[in-house]
């Protein structure tokens, strides 16, 4: 039993991380640590530890009404580091889990978040964002910046530089970073706490940062926010230029991106997206925007970057929200609703890359910006875009040439085969040939049943074709798999001499 569980714990296939997994006689169950809120017993970072503020601090520190669960060392030490800037400025931290910014949401909120940027049910793999009972029914990750969004709006943040008016239409979103420590819930309320942590001086403006944690309603870190607004005007107030509480961005990598993806927004994708909370009115007003210096109301920043992470989570995390990590971006450029949005994206482990442009005028709307993944999951929508593509294609086209030439030498093979082709280690097309009467198509066979069935990727099977990779080592390899009538294949090899059309 302990065996079995080990082995599985250690498949790809299982996502779960630093859990602790009971097992005995047959049974196996999931446990979890749980702390305390606990207390500091000290006030300042260099106060000396002593034991009567241990003993004055013991009903807090072992109460455990507010217990929360210890589920991963980065959110424990994601906490601890909040505690120590409480510590390093002689604060006391809140102590009730009902302080903070109240978020609440539903299902509803989910789903109308998904179709603001852009789900749709004419991808079916993307139902699952738009239908509360779907059996995996999520979020898009980037749902979860709206409780840092609402916080900071219902901040001091326009006050924070003295002897400096900011009004909000002088207020940019420059930067955004996310950062999920928990399971994220599907429903609920998240109790979100504002900090600014710096507030840069650039000449022209001032760059205010803001740092965000929220927690569920047990106290437990689930979420940490950072973002950095630009108060146009608000500058040359005598602060620092440059800081280092700003997560930074990272250049996109030196070569052609390996995917690319678009998306056609629509006329109302504003109108729509500010129904999820961001309802700053140089979206919609054409007066507000035009004081701002728009001819037109421009779209969310924050609803090019939702679907910038919808884009992303569909191609390498087949929109699973319990691989996402984080994401960062920088706003560049404005986007008009109506155009079109291109996300160029380059993988780098599990880490990707993006930069999302506006096809209409070429410019870069997004930069700098990346999502960070637990694992990579090929979603079918990938697959469908490589297989279009494949290399394998053209061998099959020579194949079906010689078949129509040579109809006979192909029926004397007698046999029908099913070449499955794969990429990344899914597969992504299948051919049969049918080759007792001389047909090849894509596709599974229509009313045979092969006689033999070969798994191979893109690149070994034209490796096979032009003759670089020899069929026995292929097979002793694992590089080409064979089921069924094994010896009927060895009657490809004719078929398979493409060399010379390749």
């Amino acid at each position: 039993m302990v065996i079995c569980l080990q082995a599985y714990l250690c498949h790809d296939s299982c996502q779960e991380n630093g859990t602790i997994i009971e097992s005995a006689a047959g049974w196996a169950g999931k446990s979890q640590i749980c702390r305390s809120k606990g207390g500091l017993i000290r006030q300042r970072i260099t106060d000396p530890a002593t034991i009567e503020n241990v003993e004055a601090k013991w009903p807090e520190i072992t109460d455990m009404k507010n217990a929360v669960p210890r589920v991963s060392l980065s959110a424990s030490l994601a906490d601890l580091a909040e505690k120590l800037e409480h510590l390093r400025q002689g604060e006391e931290p809140p102590t009730s889990s009902r302080e903070g910014d109240i978020f609440t949401f539903s299902s509803k909120d989910l789903i109308l978040y998904a179709l603001g940027v852009g789900a749709s049910v004419q991808n079916p793999e993307e139902l699952k964002l738009l239908y509360e009972n779907h059996e995996n029914f999520g979020s898009i990750p980037s749902f979860y910046i709206l409780p840092s969004l609402q916080a900071v709006m219902s901040s001091s943040q326009l006050n924070t530089i003295p002897g400096k008016s900011i009004s909000l239409e002088n207020m940019l979103h420059g930067e955004q970073y996310l950062e999920i420590y928990n399971s994220t819930p599907e429903a609920g309320t998240l109790l979100s706490n504002p900090k600014i942590v710096e507030t840069l001086d650039k000449g022209s403006g001032a760059a205010i940062v803001t740092e965000i944690n929220s927690y569920n309603e047990q106290g437990a870190l689930i979420m940490r926010n950072q973002c950095v607004t630009f108060a146009v005007g608000a500058g040359n107030f005598g602060g620092p230029r440059t800081g280092n509480k700003i997560v930074p961005c990272v250049p996109k990598p030196d070569r052609k991106p390996d995917l690319s993806l678009s998306y056609k927004t629509t006329i109302d994708q504003a109108a729509l997206y500010r129904l999820s909370g961001d309802i700053n009115p140089m979206h919609i007003d054409p007066n507000f925007s035009a004081i701002a210096g728009y001819e037109k109301p421009i779209l969310h920043g924050l609803c090019t970057l939702g679907i910038s992470v919808r884009l992303v989570m569909g191609a390498f995390a087949s929109y699973d929200r319990k691989l996402f990590r984080a994401v960062k971006a920088r706003f560049t450029k404005v986007v008009i609703p109506g155009q079109t949005l291109r996300v160029d994206m380059w993988r780098n482990g599990n880490r990707i890359h993006f930069e999302t442009i506006v096809v209409e005028n070429g410019t870069a709307a997004i930069t700098g910006a990346y999502v960070d993944l637990k694992a990579i999951k090929t979603g079918i929508m990938q697959n469908k875009l490589a297989a279009s593509t494949l290399k394998s294609d053209a061998v099959f086209e020579y194949i079906n040439d010689q078949v129509k030439v040579q109809p006979d030498k192909a029926k004397s093979v007698n046999g029908i085969f099913l070449v499955k082709i794969t990429k990344d280690g899914e597969i992504v097309k299948e051919w049969t040939m049918d080759l007792k009467s001389a047909s090849i198509y894509e596709g599974a066979g229509k009313d045979v049943k092969p006689n033999t069935t070969l798994v191979v990727s893109d690149d070994d099977f034209v490796e096979l074709a032009v003759g670089k990779l020899n069929p026995q080592q292929a097979f002793m390899k694992g590089k080409l798999k064979v089921t069924g009538n094994i010896m009927l294949a060895q009657k490809l090899g004719p078929l398979l001499k493409a060399a010379p059309k390749l």
